[in-house]
């Protein structure tokens, strides 16, 4: 067992996180995660309203009572969000964590502080997990550039990104982007990680619920099976590699191109309804990152962390020592 500052911060058995996925992270998948020992985030915007939101935490307490939170990504939407209202039904119904990404964190940390609610704020450079703490976030999760979704706009992997931050801050660093199994624990926690958080990993899991299709194509693919979009926007999104996901970046690097020339392919709602849905690989976006690559079966969640923590057992007591002899 690993015991770190996150564990020990937010009551829980691994320092693995399963990061807060639209779509995806509802109340099955993230009651396995915290029933296996790790923390799961629900994500409030997969549901449509506030209300939602609080029937889909109640559901998750129904399966577990082991520690789990909601993430909340705050970001200017083309139809408005009552992101005040998500907030208090997080507070209302005495979730003990939520992750905070997309934004500044400043105005909202007081908020879930007076609740009784840590905040981890999620980002994806120094000076922005930097601010974080000075905002008072309790942990700061740092994507690297192999993460799914939106990795910045600076391209700098979690081998560099991860010890950069820890060098600076003083709170836990949970470190995202490219972890899948039990060497990359290890490795994150001697790079000054107190945890690693997963999406794609657990988007491969029995419990995450998307059609079966969407964990073949995971397992199936490498670590080449991205794509890049919207770099010209500067809002760079790392998706799985399909035809949609080409035809946009086909589009988007014509001189010119505007968003509003790839917006119905690019559509959310539509990646969601046909890919994680129906099991359309090729009719819309989908998240995926470069993690793929070392992904290569569909366990449950609970054979996914024994074996992760295995695995990183093993090397810390075993197959590292063996490397250190000393010379005759």
């Amino acid at each position: 067992m690993f015991v770190t500052p996150f564990t020990e911060l937010f009551g829980v058995q691994h320092p693995i996180v399963c990061g807060g996925m639209m779509g995806v992270g509802r109340a099955g998948l993230v009651a396995a995660v915290a029933e296996a020992g790790a923390l799961g985030f629900l994500s409030a915007l997969t549901q449509p309203r506030p209300e939602d939101l609080a029937v889909e935490i109640e559901r998750c307490r129904a399966l577990t009572s082991r520690p789990f939170g909601v993430n909340l990504t705050i970001l200017p939407t083309r139809n408005p969000v009552s992101y005040e209202d998500y907030a208090d039904v997080i507070i209302e119904a005495g979730v003990p964590v939520v992750e905070l990404a997309g934004g500044d964190p400043g105005p909202w940390v007081p908020r879930f502080h007076a609740g009784g609610v840590k905040v981890i704020h999620k980002c994806t450079s120094v000076r922005h997990a930097v601010k974080g703490e000075q905002a008072g976030a309790d942990a700061v999760a740092i994507d690297g550039f192999e993460c799914a979704g939106h990795p910045g706009e600076e391209d700098v992997p979690s081998l560099v990104l991860l010890p950069a931050a820890a060098r600076r801050l003083s709170v836990p660093v949970i470190a995202c982007g490219g972890f899948a199994d039990g060497a990359g624990v290890v490795a994150a926690l001697a790079l000054g990680g107190s945890a690693v958080c997963m999406g794609t990993r657990f988007l491969a899991t029995e419990e995450a619920a998307v059609h079966a299709n969407v964990k073949q194509r995971i397992v199936d693919n490498t670590e080449r099976d991205t794509v890049l979009l919207f770099r010209q926007w500067r809002n760079t999104a790392r998706v799985a590699r399909n035809a949609v996901s080409e035809e946009i970046a086909r589009i988007g690097a014509r001189p010119g191109a505007t968003f509003d020339e790839v917006a119905h392919l690019a559509s959310g709602a539509r990646g969601r309804a046909r890919v994680l849905g129906d099991g359309e690989m090729d009719d819309g976006v989908w998240w995926a990152g470069q993690s793929q690559g070392l992904i290569d079966d569909v366990p449950t969640c609970r054979e996914l962390l024994d074996r992760m923590i295995a695995e990183a057992g093993q090397l810390v007591s075993t197959s590292l020592p063996a490397l250190t002899r000393e010379q005759s």
